[in-house]
């Protein structure tokens, strides 16, 4: 026999003595045999005949719209779905079926399955009650039910399963109850137990921190109470968030050595952060926002280098940032690190451009003054930067563009100045820029044409001038721009609504001139989408016209991957009020059937308001102060999603029949003295200026949760008839647009 895989020139063997060839040969399979007595599955074997019965019962009770089971025929077990067996018996010792999509309860035949030594039955939708006949199947040394739609109480019986190693019975909201006081020491040799998700209340059994062989607890995101004890096991895996958990944080002694994933977000710990926290030799991974923490931080709280995750944000954290917060080699280090919504002071340390690993960064919502570090730049790794809602000053330094990998910059509600230069244009991996509500100025550079992975833009509330150039055209994945209370002037290009993701656009309050543009108003897949779903009561009427509420996160997959991904919640829509716009309103823009608002108030727009049938969406319309005229659509009053209605102070006529229902728009028509009303009564009422303008209208937005700066409706009004009969006139219009500019 020749020696094969090792090169051609190998000559084959020859024993001298032929008759021992054969024993010879057999010695490797004669050891195997001796190692593993109980070799694993053999493609012939035939399943147990008592197994397959209760197999095919679990199966009759079962909803498999993906045939997953449809190979569960015959007696060959390796040709069942999901079957691990014994090879020389025929036992079934192992069932997985995770992930197939089955549904239905489980029947209790499964548990004559006494054999069994893993059960995985996890994501799927199995529901009903855990079965009680689990315990019998006391061999079991593994069983994972979660991610399923099981209700009801953990079952007592499990007590017998005194073998088990892991039990996973997360994410099945219906499960619930007390936590057994038997939960930690039923199995000498469990060692992960996973609760997560679930309906589980009342304190955690004492049970549980003396559990000896005990490493990977979560109990995360369930109703249970009472303090955070001392846990008396080596933990590798701690995960008791989202709970009512209360108290002081204990220093996880006994863990020193071996915890890596530390979560306890979201419960009601206070107190401050003890030193002995950062004695945690192994962390990798401290979640403790959303507490109750207070103090300040110690100088002698320095983390290891190992720790590549540290969470502290929404406390009530202050005094100033801790000049040295981790360890660091060129190896390891922080990625993430969120101090964000706490009541931090003083500058931002100029150290933390030496954590050369740091991929996020947020430090939002604290009282943090000074400058941004010059060598931010340093930080090459950086992904995310959130400084927002600070009192942050002086210029965005020029350095940050050594950042070149970064995605997020968030610097809004600061007090910075000074003017967006040139070489921001290397930040061409940039997602979201939102320095809005600051004191920036000049113009948007032309080289910021650069940064074409743009998908959020917020310059609002700033001192940009200028005219729009062609640079914002390269952002070709721009879904968000507001430009909203600036000094940009000039012309709106005709590019404007050229942006195939764009959901909302915000140029308001600036000194923008001329006419809408006409055309490309087919080119936005949000602002044409016309799927009318119902909308729930509880539904904010608009959340995010004033500005989009951009939530971003990052999370550390592995040793140290970063994925970051963020939610913006912004209604779909387009505001252009106060600015000089003027001319008729496109007729193209009427027919956005995906818009939910649409602002174009206080400008010098005039002609009539084509129909407006197909906007189903729309819940906003506001153009007051203008000059339109005509007779008000009759159409407007179909749109049942309409919520908000402003067509005052133009120069509208004719009659508004009572049928229509405009009475859910009181003041809608306020300042239009041509316009009549038809009454209760059947008689025309003229709409003329009111003695306190819009006042029923101001009183709906202040009763509403809508603010009324949002949709540029004045609280108080000064104009009286003759005024607005004189901004009818288009030769004493065409003078004031003249004169303001």
């Amino acid at each position: 026999m020749g020696i094969q895989g090792f090169g051609s020139s190998l000559k084959p063997y020859k024993n001298p003595k032929p008759h021992l060839s054969l024993p010879l040969s057999l010695l490797p399979l004669v050891l195997i045999l001796l190692i593993y007595p109980n070799p694993p599955l053999s493609a012939a074997v035939e399943l147990n005949p008592d197994h397959q019965a209760s197999l095919l019962l679990f199966k009759s009770w079962l909803q498999d719209p993906s045939q997953a089971l449809s190979t569960w025929v015959g007696f060959n077990c390796s040709s069942w779905a999901g079957l691990t067996c014994h090879n020389q018996t025929g036992w079934l010792i192992s069932l997985n079926l995770t992930a197939i999509n089955l549904s239905g309860p489980i029947h209790p035949a499964l548990c004559k399955i006494t054999t069994l030594e893993t059960l995985v039955l996890s994501h799927s939708n199995f529901n009903g009650t855990i079965p009680r006949c689990f315990g019998n199947i006391q061999g079991l040394r593994t069983l994972h039910l979660g991610f399923n739609k099981f209700s009801g109480d953990m079952p007592g019986t499990f007590v017998k399963l005194r073998h088990l190693r892991e039990l996973l019975l997360n994410d099945n909201q219906g499960l619930g109850g007390f936590l057994p006081s038997w939960i930690g020491n039923f199995s000498k040799k469990l060692e992960k137990l996973d609760l997560s998700s679930n309906m589980f209340t009342g304190k955690i059994p004492k049970s549980l921190f003396y559990s000896e062989s005990l490493e990977y607890l979560d109990l995360g995101n369930n109703y249970l109470l009472g303090n955070i004890g001392e846990f008396h096991q080596p933990l590798v895996y701690l995960h008791l968030g989202s709970n009512q958990l209360s108290g002081t944080l204990p220093c996880f002694s006994a863990s020193v050595e071996s915890l890596s994933v530390l979560n306890l977000a979201n419960n009601s710990i206070v107190g401050g952060i003890p030193t002995c926290i950062a004695s945690l030799r192994a962390l990798s991974r401290l979640n403790l926002s959303s507490n109750g923490l207070k103090y300040e931080i110690s100088p002698r709280l320095v983390f290891s280098e190992k720790l590549l995750v540290l969470d502290l944000s929404f406390n009530d954290l202050s005094g100033p940032l801790s000049s040295k917060i981790a360890e660091t080699t060129d190896k390891s280090g922080l990625v993430l690190l969120d101090l964000s919504h706490n009541q931090f002071s003083g500058e931002i340390p100029s150290r933390i451009t030496e954590l050369k690993s740091l991929q996020a960064l947020f430090l939002s919502h604290n009282r943090l003054i000074g400058e941004i570090p010059a060598r931010i730049g340093n930080l090459t790794y950086l992904q995310v930067i959130d400084l927002s809602h600070n009192l942050l000053s002086g210029t965005i330094p020029l350095n940050i563009v050594g950042c070149f990998q970064l995605l997020a910059l968030i610097l809004n509600d600061n007090n910075l100045y000074g003017e967006i230069q040139q070489e921001l244009d290397a930040l061409d991996s940039l997602k979201i820029l939102d320095i809005s509500n600051n004191k920036i100025s000049g113009e948007i550079p032309l080289t910021l044409a650069g940064c074409k992975s743009l998908e959020v833009v917020d310059f609002s509330s700033n001192n940009f001038s200028g005219a729009l150039n062609d640079a914002i055209t390269k952002w070709s994945n721009l879904r968000f721009l507001s430009l909203a209370r600036n000094k940009f002037s000039g012309a709106l290009p005709n590019w404007l609504f050229t942006f195939q993701k764009m959901q909302a656009m915000d140029l308001s309050g600036n000194r923008f001139s001329g006419f809408i543009p006409d055309g490309n108003f087919n080119i936005s897949l949000n602002f044409n989408h016309n799927d009318v779903g119902p909308r729930t009561p509880n539904e904010p009427l608009l959340t995010a016209i004033q500005g989009p509420k951009i939530k971003a996160f990052a999370t550390v997959a592995g040793s140290n991957e970063l994925s970051f991904n963020y939610d913006l919640f912004s209604a779909v829509g387009i505001d252009f009020s106060g600015n000089l716009l003027h001319g008729e309103i496109p007729a193209g823009l009427f027919g956005l059937q995906g818009l939910e608002y649409l602002n174009l108030s206080y400008n010098f727009l005039d002609g009539k308001i084509p129909g407006l049938e197909k906007m189903q969406r729309l819940r906003v319309l506001d153009l007051s102060h203008n000059s339109l005229s005509g007779q008000i659509p009759e159409n407007i009053s179909s749109l049942q999603n309409l919520t908000l209605l402003n067509l005052s102070y133009n120069c509208f006529s004719g009659v508004v029949p009572k049928e229509q229902g405009y009475w859910r728009f009181p003041e809608a028509f306020a300042g239009n003295p041509e316009l009549c009303i038809e009454s209760s009564g059947g008689k025309c009422q003229m709409e003329s200026i009111p003695t306190q303008p819009a006042k029923a209208f101001k009183e709906e937005m202040e009763d509403g949760p809508i603010s009324v700066w949002v949709f540029g409706v004045s609280a108080i009004v000064s104009f009286y008839s003759g005024v607005v009969s004189m901004f009818c006139s288009s030769r004493v219009r065409n003078y004031i647009m003249q004169t303001k500019v």
